[in-house]
């Protein structure tokens, strides 16, 4: 990638710091309308064109959303990296403040600036979809602590205490909650278009459920942030690395703990249903299982199965086909 200017951006809740590598300058604005003006009008102040420039910054929520859409409606370039990669990186490095942040995100964009993955136009109906997917995450985590509560409080509390009978309201309450993010999100998913259609072959396979496929769905970007399989495997922590050096370490190959762990999680809970109900997978489970492998890894292999079949089913655009090379 062939460009002038790489800017750092380090965003918080209610300011941005902007580091311009090449010029060696330093602004901060508001979060807001006003602060983007500002930050176009230092852009003008540098003499930079915005088709010669790209904004680098981490990943940090719902906090750059404004300044993406922003950044969209000038069709100015940007990249979000993951905060890991940039702190590995840098090295030993002492010191850290809002200014110094944005100076290293900009030197780790210099750096890294033919390997930058430049974020598209963003997608609303998938945007809206993330929202609702981890609103209700969160909701039943919440219900969930307050089920546990209610077990514990019924060891010594009578069924009818106000303590117990306002935790069951609260529940029943959250429970509407959840019901209603998850009504709209069917109604998304009914609607004509890719995303519903890769929902529905995402479900067609065994163990995928409507949890999953959404997620999967919501983590690939309708599955145009992962080129390939092996990489979203790298992603939820399922693909195994050798370890070893020389001739003295010489371990077994493992999996990273640098993962979306919401997502192995999910996948987890996936494998362990296909195995229950895909009459091949369980036969694989078994068969591995005898021969003296360990559990834990052999629900990874059906983890990196079921991403397989995933990303075959989208490849091929039609739905999984049980037993397919026995029916061809």
């Amino acid at each position: 990638m062939k460009l002038l200017h790489i800017i750092g951006a380090d965003i918080s809740k209610n300011s941005i710091d902007l580091f311009c590598y090449g010029e060696q300058s330093h602004l901060r604005i508001t979060n807001d309308v006003a602060g983007f003006k500002q930050s176009a009008l230092w852009l003008k102040q540098l003499k930079l064109s915005f088709s010669n420039l790209v904004f680098v910054m981490e990943h940090t929520g719902y906090y750059s959303y404004h300044f993406e859409n922003f950044l969209h409606q000038n069709k100015i370039r940007f990249s979000k990296v993951p905060a890991m990669a940039i702190k590995k990186s840098l090295g030993v490095v002492r010191g850290k403040n809002d200014k110094i942040d944005a100076k290293r995100i900009a030197r780790y964009g210099y750096e890294k600036r033919d390997k930058l993955r430049l974020e598209g136009p963003s997608d609303k109906i998938l945007q809206r979809l993330q929202m609702l997917h981890s609103s209700r995450e969160l909701l039943v985590k919440q219900r969930s602590s307050l089920m546990c509560a209610v077990k514990e409080h019924s060891v010594v509390l009578e069924p009818e205490d106000p303590i117990i009978q306002s935790q069951f309201k609260v529940i029943a309450e959250l429970t509407r909650q959840i019901k209603n993010f998850e009504r709209e999100m069917k109604q998304i998913l009914n609607q004509p278009g890719s995303l519903p259609q890769n929902f529905k072959l995402l479900t067609s396979v065994k163990g995928i459920g409507p949890v999953v496929a959404t997620a999967t769905l919501i983590k690939t970007k309708n599955f145009t942030r992962f080129t390939n399989r092996k990489k979203f495997s790298c992603y939820c922590g399922s693909a195994p690395f050798e370890h070893s050096s020389g001739k003295s370490i010489r371990k077994k190959t493992r999996i990273s703990h640098l993962a979306d762990k919401t997502m192995k999680t999910l996948l987890t809970q996936s494998a362990r249903t296909a195995i229950q109900h895909d009459k091949e997978l369980k036969q694989y489970y078994q068969r591995r299982t005898q021969m003296g492998k360990s559990k834990k890894s052999t629900i990874n292999v059906v983890r990196n199965k079921l991403i397989y079949r995933m990303f075959a089913v989208i490849k091929r655009q039609t739905p999984f086909i049980d037993n397919y090379l026995q029916t061809v």
